[in-house]
């Protein structure tokens, strides 16, 4: 089994930009990305759901995240199939929708180790770089603008503050059902940071040719503001 992209309206779109937006959790990436992608009438690719889904994958089957060997052998047998719906996608594994499955303490974590396995990057390549292929599509990760689309027309670079990214994460956690202490977020973003940054594949870092952003002390609708003008001048 393979992947399976399916989307009748990135069939129906006129060739658009790419836009991509990268940085670390908490900085308010997918927030920004899927009104970014609204309001220009794009896709939206949230590529951390990719990693997520196999991650679930790999705990579902009892797996280890980091048995890299173990994980490799897993992923022939799986299949990750994207469907879209007005521009955001429902993530299936083998045909099972796993998408309220994916934002929980564990997964992240495990998400956040498995990437780092460059067999798990090298099989979610193909996907990422087939959806995008239509353009006008904006897509949010880790390593957007210099790994999956070096040529993306647009390219951001978001960052906060460690304690306010922290705040936003615990707060996204609670709305979300999960409970825990701010404390245990702030340990398991920073966990995520390190090895985010450290990892020898496609490791976290600003494209060369990126627009940052610190987030800390701008709205939602500011980030978006600010991004709508820099892809305006492209269009």
């Amino acid at each position: 089994m393979g992947h399976d992209v399916e989307s009748v309206a990135e069939k129906q779109r006129a060739r658009g930009l790419i836009v991509a937006i990268d940085g670390p959790a908490g900085v308010g990436k997918s927030t920004v990305a899927k009104l970014l992608a609204s309001r220009l009438g794009y896709l939206y690719l949230d590529t951390g759901a990719l990693y997520r889904a196999t991650a679930w994958a790999v705990i579902e089957s009892g797996l280890d995240p980091a048995d890299a060997k173990g994980v490799e052998a897993l992923l022939p047998t799986l299949s990750l199939h994207m469907q879209f719906h007005q521009g955001v996608a429902t993530v299936f594994v083998s045909g099972r929708d796993v998408s309220g499955d994916l934002r929980t303490p564990e997964v992240s974590a495990a998400a956040s180790v498995i990437s780092a396995i460059s067999a798990v990057r090298a099989w979610l390549l193909p996907i990422q770089r087939q959806i995008g292929q239509g353009g006008s599509m904006v897509a949010e990760g880790r390593d957007m603008g210099t790994t999956v689309f070096p040529s993306a027309d647009v390219k951001f670079f978001l960052e906060a503050d460690p304690t306010i990214r922290a705040q936003r994460r615990h707060r996204e956690l609670v709305t979300a059902g999960h409970s825990g202490a701010l404390e245990e977020t702030s340990a398991d973003l920073t966990s995520r940071d390190t090895r985010d940054r450290s990892r020898s594949i496609a490791p976290l870092a600003p494209a060369e040719d990126a627009r940052f952003i610190d987030t800390s002390t701008l709205s939602i609708a500011e980030v978006v503001d600010q991004m709508m003008a820099v892809v305006a001048a492209k269009l």
